[in-house]
């Protein structure tokens, strides 16, 4: 049948996101070009693959059986990719990048730069996206591989047609407005109990990870501001709201005045690249990992 990777991919995603507006942000494109794409697909078939129920859509019978036939086309086509890459004997191609806010910032201009100097073959193209939602859009096929984060306190759930690979380690303080703690230097998650916070929603992997780790200290952080921006969040410490937990690589997004406290207590985050296992041995990967790596490694303080 006539149909192209494009239209398949919007079709697994919105299997996984049960919106269309949802897979538009994901893949890139507005809902109306999802919605176009779904229906050259059906009319490449000749079956209705979606019905609408009120607002929202769902994949009808042959719809579903067409999702399910598409990872697997999907999943070959990227092995193809792979093995045409290899007969090459440099990494050289084009690979899609998804990432979020902070490595955009810190960790993608020194990689760039690395990239065109160590493989000058390689094309690196980035999309910004919610740190939550990289695991899918690598999933899906949306993007070739992601940075990305993963917390100890609440693991990623692990996809086996995943690969993640830590990159570096970052441990939590605490920030708090200036002289509020005092001259303290370092603080017990017992000794916040008192305090307000600012955190992103318990919904988010980072906020459940902040929150899991204060609960197993006998501790619930007071939330007063729900706040995923961590430069607004750096923001309103600095203005006296609350406090927040921060990593060396948060404090870089903003020029801040408050004081930053350690916990004694270990909190951490890890940054991962993340990258489908039927591409563990493309050459473009395997190149830009290293390119990673090599960048954290100098770049972020060398814990990997």
């Amino acid at each position: 049948m006539d149909w192209t990777s494009a239209q398949l991919r919007s079709l697994v995603e919105l299997t996984r996101r049960g919106t269309i507006t949802a897979v538009a942000e994901s893949l890139g494109y507005t809902p109306g070009g999802v919605s176009q794409q779904i229906a050259a697909l059906e009319k490449a078939t000749g079956m209705e693959l979606l019905r609408r129920t009120g607002r929202r859509v769902e994949l009808t019978d042959a719809g579903m059986t067409l999702a399910r036939h598409a990872e697997r086309i999907l999943t070959t086509e990227a092995e193809a990719v792979e093995a045409l890459e290899r007969t090459r004997n440099d990494a050289s191609g084009t690979l899609l990048v998804g990432l979020f806010t902070t490595a955009a910032a810190e960790i993608l201009p020194p990689a760039l730069r690395k990239a065109r100097e160590d493989h000058p073959g390689l094309a690196v193209h980035s999309r910004d996206m919610d740190v939550d939602e990289v695991y899918d859009a690598v999933a899906s096929g949306a993007v070739d591989l992601a940075i990305g984060l993963d917390y100890p306190d609440v693991p990623i759930p692990r996809d086996p047609a995943l690969r993640v690979t830590r990159l570096h380690r970052e441990r939590f303080s605490l920030a708090v407005p200036t002289g509020s703690l005092g001259s303290r230097e370092t603080v017990s998650m017992a000794q916040t109990r008192n305090l307000k916070w600012i955190l992103p929603s318990p919904e988010s992997y980072y906020g459940r990870a902040v929150r899991t780790a204060f609960r197993r200290a006998g501790v619930e952080p007071e939330v007063l501001h729900e706040v995923t921006d961590t430069a607004a969040t750096l923001a309103l410490i600095e203005a006296g709201v609350g406090v927040s937990t921060v990593t060396d690589l948060m404090l870089r997004l903003r020029p801040s005045r408050f004081d930053v406290v350690r916990l004694r207590e270990t909190i951490e985050r890890h940054i991962v690249v993340v990258f489908r296992c039927a591409a563990e041995r493309r050459p473009t990967v395997v190149a830009l990992v290293d390119v990673l790596r090599a960048v954290t490694r100098s770049g972020l303080g060398g814990r990997a």
